[in-house]
């Protein structure tokens, strides 16, 4: 299934918002038949208290005569804000902060070049130690795809944030005062629920804008941490039954109207990935802490090129970042946009 979450304008309060799923042109709108179904957490809850799976829970409640139907290219031309309905993330939580988003990198033999390139000087001994961004990246390559049932070596992990931080299909990524650059990163996100008893679910996998700080982080590699922490965007549509196997992306950034990047054929998936999927699962909700019932999480599996390493000039509000893969999804287009001046000055902490 290819399911979606969007916004009707006009609706009354309780019925706005609506989940769904694409077929062909259209989106079936299974909160016309059920209105206590009007989201991805709500067909999950659901799903949990019939023991039905989450593609059955969804199917079932559209399949009523009355169901709706939406024109999807009408849905992702709509914006925020608008009179007409338009798309929104297609993953979230009714609690923000119980959405937890993070990644693993160093996944994808193209990251591991960007990043030994960005930590690397030209002046480097030849008998110096590879950088550590090297090493992992071998670590993976060496444990990272160990047999079914075992554990292999750990990817690296990062925090990015909290559902706060999370954009839909047309929303702007904010570029904070405080941020050297912006960084695209191209990629496939994870999306999952833990269930009543404490295990993690996959519902599914969408295309995703791991929104970064190359400039910051390039400083030094210790800074990775603070270079993540800011906005993301993930759609617009949750694929549910994607087996991660192979998956061919590009990203295109445009200027004024002008193309001023065009990263070619990126490709994902395990064919693609020093670890497996089931491996860089492991390694996260491993964790007491990731496996909180009624919790949601997002997580980045990395990306295999960045422009930062060619590009000569800086991310600008107006830039629109748009990701596609043909056959998967509809493209996630996202436009940068300045952040709070406010913090771009030293925050002042008083005693309580």
């Amino acid at each position: 299934m290819r399911v979606v979450q969007f916004v009707i304008p006009s609706a009354s309060s309780s019925s706005r918002r609506r989940v769904g799923f694409v077929d062909g042109g259209d989106v079936v709108d299974a909160t016309s038949v059920n209105q206590s179904l009007s989201s991805v957490y709500g067909v999950f809850e659901e799903s949990q208290a019939t023991g039905k799976s989450f593609d059955d829970t969804l199917g079932d409640a559209a399949s009523g005569r009355d169901v709706q139907r939406w024109n999807y290219d009408e849905l992702l031309n709509g914006r925020v804000g608008g009179d007409t309905p338009y798309l929104i993330v297609p993953f979230d939580h009714p609690d923000d902060h119980r959405l937890i988003v993070s990644g693993t990198g160093l996944t994808h033999t193209g990251s591991m070049k960007s990043r030994d390139q960005m930590h690397s000087t030209e002046d480097r001994p030849t008998d110096e130690p590879v950088t550590d961004s090297a090493r992992m990246f071998q670590m993976g390559i060496d444990g990272g795809k160990p047999t079914p049932g075992h554990r292999g070596t750990s990817p690296e992990w990062f925090y990015k944030g909290n559902g706060t931080i999370v954009r839909g299909p047309g929303e702007g990524l904010e570029k904070p005062a405080f941020a050297l650059d912006g960084g695209e990163e191209p990629e496939l996100a994870g999306c999952y629920m833990i269930d009543r008893s404490g295990s993690p679910r996959r519902i599914g996998f969408a295309l995703g804008n791991e929104w970064s700080d190359h400039e910051t982080e390039r400083i030094n590699y210790l800074y990775l941490a603070p270079s993540k922490l800011r906005s993301c965007s993930i759609g617009p549509e949750l694929v549910t039954d994607f087996g991660f196997e192979e998956l061919t992306l590009e990203c295109d950034i445009e200027r004024a109207g002008k193309l001023i990047y065009e990263s070619g054929p990126l490709y994902s998936g395990e064919q693609y990935m020093s670890h497996t999927l089931a491996n860089c699962e492991d390694h996260h909700f491993k964790y007491p802490l990731h496996r909180v019932p009624g919790d949601a999480h997002i997580h980045f599996f990395g990306t295999s090129q960045l422009s930062y390493s060619t590009r000569d000039w800086k991310f600008q509000a107006g830039d629109v970042i748009t990701i596609s893969s043909e056959g998967f999804s509809a493209p996630l287009s996202n436009t940068v946009v300045d952040g709070d001046p406010s913090e771009g000055r030293a925050i002042n902490v008083v005693r309580a």
